[in-house]
């Protein structure tokens, strides 16, 4: 409600190993030890809980868990995951913090805003203060057909933080090919959606719902969210990757759980079994792994194109010079945001650009052609 591996921009490489310098140092240091078997303190509640104990945090600590999005689900669940002890945490996040962000993203504050810090940044660094002893790795980046390997390879479980069907749909077309499971949660008003996805034993994303939604569909611009809903899903999701990552598969969901903490309405649809002739998981026909009919993605929450460029590195310094007599520019090590009114354009290392005022992709397009290049 996410594909040609290339380099990530300096800005975000310079950060990740400072980030690193914090957070993969685990030898000797490390709350938990995995090869040793040292425990600490801080997890003693947790392995004091019978389903997991003290070998199920040996496992957490060493699992490696992708988080694709870091909006509103995704933050809460990289705060909840890390302070569980997961050993590796992967936040993939293509967005940088707004101030509307802040009502339901709880790992980011007003300084995060004020700076336009990229989320997968700004929730490393965050939970690097709280949790030093697990891994964090921050990728800048879109998640589309040409990096998903690169960025999700190694994984022992994919949990989905994005806000639009078609990273949704890449997300499960890569999981069934690659037999990686994967949890799909979603929140928007105060509605509620989760489903767990074991490939070859339940049911995929594309078993329950063969397309995409058509017409009108709800999102957190049109349609708002509380952030009980989205703590709610979190809660749920991390509890369910608990399970998984400690081998507790008899508790493990078999439905599509959906809540409403406002109306109290709730419902489960059975996915213990995949759908015969599934396009996905039946026919591995899988369509948006190999990218076909991609469309630009509206942004949710705010009126906006993004714009990709791949293999083409941007000097913001340059750029910076470039742009200043058309405009306001401002920049970080992370991202240029360049002001003409009545659009603002928000431009990354890899010449990714994220153009608001308009959902017109053929002014987005023009915008970037005369201001960026073609």
């Amino acid at each position: 409600m996410a594909r040609e591996t290339q380099s990530e921009g300096r800005a975000e490489g310079r950060t990740h190993d400072r980030i690193d310098d914090r957070t993969n140092g685990r030898a000797g240091n490390s709350p938990l030890d995995a090869s040793s078997g040292a425990l600490d303190e801080r997890y003693s509640r947790q392995i004091l809980f019978r389903g997991i104990g003290a070998e199920g945090q040996r496992k957490l600590a060493a699992a490696r868990v992708a988080i694709v999005g870091c909006g509103a689900t995704g933050s809460a669940l990289a705060g909840l995951l890390a302070r569980a002890g997961i050993g590796t945490l992967r936040i993939i996040d293509r967005d940088y913090v707004e101030p509307s962000n802040l009502q339901r993203q709880s790992l980011f504050d007003e300084q995060d805003a004020a700076e336009s810090l990229p989320k997968a940044i700004a929730a490393a660094r965050k939970i690097a203060g709280f949790n030093s002893g697990i891994a964090i790795e921050p990728k800048v980046e879109d998640l589309v057909p040409a990096n998903i390997a690169a960025l999700l390879d190694g994984m022992s479980l994919i949990l989905d933080g994005t806000d639009n069907f078609e990273t949704r749909y890449l997300i499960n077309d890569y999981a069934v090919a690659h037999s990686l499971p994967w949890i799909y949660s979603a929140a928007v008003g105060s509605y509620a959606v989760t489903l767990n996805v074991v490939p070859g034993e339940t049911a995929c994303l594309a078993c329950l719902f063969p397309d995409s939604p058509r017409g009108m569909v709800e999102t957190c611009e049109t349609s708002g969210i509380l952030n009980s809903a989205v703590n709610l899903v979190a809660s749920i999701t991390a509890t369910e990757t608990l399970k998984f990552l400690v081998g507790s598969v008899p508790q493990l969901r078999s439905t599509l759980l959906s809540f409403d903490v406002w109306t109290n309405e709730h419902a489960e649809i059975s996915a213990a079994k995949p759908r015969p002739g599934c396009r996905a998981c039946g026919e591995r026909d899988f369509i948006h792994l190999a990218g076909e009919g991609r469309p630009h993605i509206t942004m949710c929450g705010r009126n906006s194109v993004q714009i990709h460029e791949r293999q083409r590195p941007i000097d913001f310094a340059e750029m910076d010079r470039r742009l200043r007599p058309h405009g306001v520019v401002r920049h970080n090590d992370f991202i240029l945001k360049f002001w003409h009114d009545p659009y603002e354009m928000t431009l990354f290392p890899d010449g990714r650009a994220i153009i608001k005022g308009t959902t017109d992709t053929a002014m987005a397009r023009s915008l970037y052609a005369r201001y960026v290049g073609s």
